[in-house]
């Protein structure tokens, strides 16, 4: 198990889908930060489910609890510990799983690595319910990088075939988003999404998305190449997210249909700050930033449980069969996913900038 992300501003996650709940304990949090936790919770309410047809139908409340690393309302320098209870689970729809692996899920590959002592219900420690401890951890380095003047935003670009019709504006991106259900920046074009989704489900189906994130105000010069670039980081951190199967950064595979004169983003002098006249590179060069908006995309696949008969393998019997499977699940994952993406990206620049956020001195008040 490799259950901790970063290096100097580390998250390490715990708990299961099943168990008594899920947590996060945040390493190198500077002392004397005001954590907003109202804030922290909104985030929260923002990733968890039950709030519609839309996501799974697992009502959590998913109330943040401190266990430690806050004084006063604020951070004492210790480990920052958050936890959320899991209070509404139906492990009985998970009774056939442990032999009959679903498909395209983790129950056949946890079967093999744990040696048959995975627990498989809700999947575990695997679950996408671990990404309640990301967006928690997560959303401490998003208030710290505020302080920093770093701003990180994910939305929905796609679900399925539905895409946005043009790039939004940073202002419907921040005021739109989370108004959406389906966290599309675009109001007109959200109806649109939710109707795959809804149509999916109706179906016994799911479907994918693709979730773009920014991060605005990010200094020039940081980074750690070669293995610890800027887009290793991200990528390390993005691809331990459930269901993530893609990642692409500034113009993504579109760059390789450009020619070099086309791609190169050309260097300009705006009113004494070097600046990019493009940025098809999405703000990272060499695997170190460069100034420009850290511009990325995550495709998420669609969720694997569904409620249609599909083909499996009986691990005890080594026979073919047909499996149906039962519990409460997203029909588009990548929704939720909208703040998991936002935070983590969060995350991994608070390792990145942790020299920029360590010299950042807090007022008292």
């Amino acid at each position: 198990m490799a259950c901790t992300l970063g290096e100097r501003f580390r998250l390490t996650v715990f708990g299961e889908s099943h168990g008594s709940g899920v947590g996060v304990v945040v390493d190198g949090c500077p002392p004397g930060f005001p954590l907003d936790l109202q804030r922290l919770q909104v985030d929260m309410d923002r990733r968890k489910p039950g709030q519609s047809l839309l996501t799974s139908l697992r009502k959590e409340e998913d109330k943040i609890e401190v266990l430690s690393g806050l004084y006063n309302g604020r951070t004492n320098g210790g480990p920052l510990t958050l936890f959320v209870r899991n209070t509404d689970v139906q492990s009985s729809s998970y009774s056939e799983v442990g032999i009959k692996p679903r498909p395209s899920h983790l129950d056949y590959t946890a079967h093999l690595r744990y040696k048959g002592y995975f627990d498989y219900r809700g999947g575990g420690f695997l679950s996408g319910r671990m990404t309640a401890a990301m967006v928690m951890g997560g959303g401490v380095a998003k208030q710290l990088l505020e302080q920093a003047g770093v701003e990180v935003h994910a939305y929905m670009k796609s679900i399925k075939h539905v895409t946005l019709p043009r790039e939004p504006t940073l202002d419907e991106i921040r005021k739109n988003t989370y108004a959406s259900a389906v966290r599309c920046p675009i109001l007109e074009t959200s109806p649109r999404m939710e109707e795959v989704v809804l149509e999916a489900r109706k179906n016994g189906d799911s479907v994918g998305g693709v979730v773009e994130a920014i991060a605005l105000g990010v200094p020039a010069g940081y980074g750690d190449p070669i293995f610890d670039s800027v887009e290793s980081k991200l990528a390390h951190a993005l691809f331990s997210i459930p269901a993530v199967k893609a990642l692409e950064f500034g113009a993504g595979f579109g760059i390789t249909q450009m020619y070099g004169s086309e791609a190169n983003d050309q260097f300009r002098l705006i009113d004494g700050k070097i600046v990019t006249q493009t940025n098809n590179n999405g703000g990272i060069l060499g695997g170190i930033t460069n100034g420009m908006p850290i511009v990325l995309r995550v495709g998420f696949k669609p969720t694997a449980s569904i409620p249609k008969p599909q083909k499996s393998v009986n691990l005890e019997t080594l026979e073919e069969e047909e499996i149906v499977v039962k519990g409460r699940h997203d029909p588009c994952v990548a929704i939720r996913g909208v703040i998991v993406v936002e935070n983590m990206v969060s995350a991994v620049l608070a390792d990145v900038l942790y020299s920029v956020l360590e010299d950042l001195r807090f007022q008292n008040s």
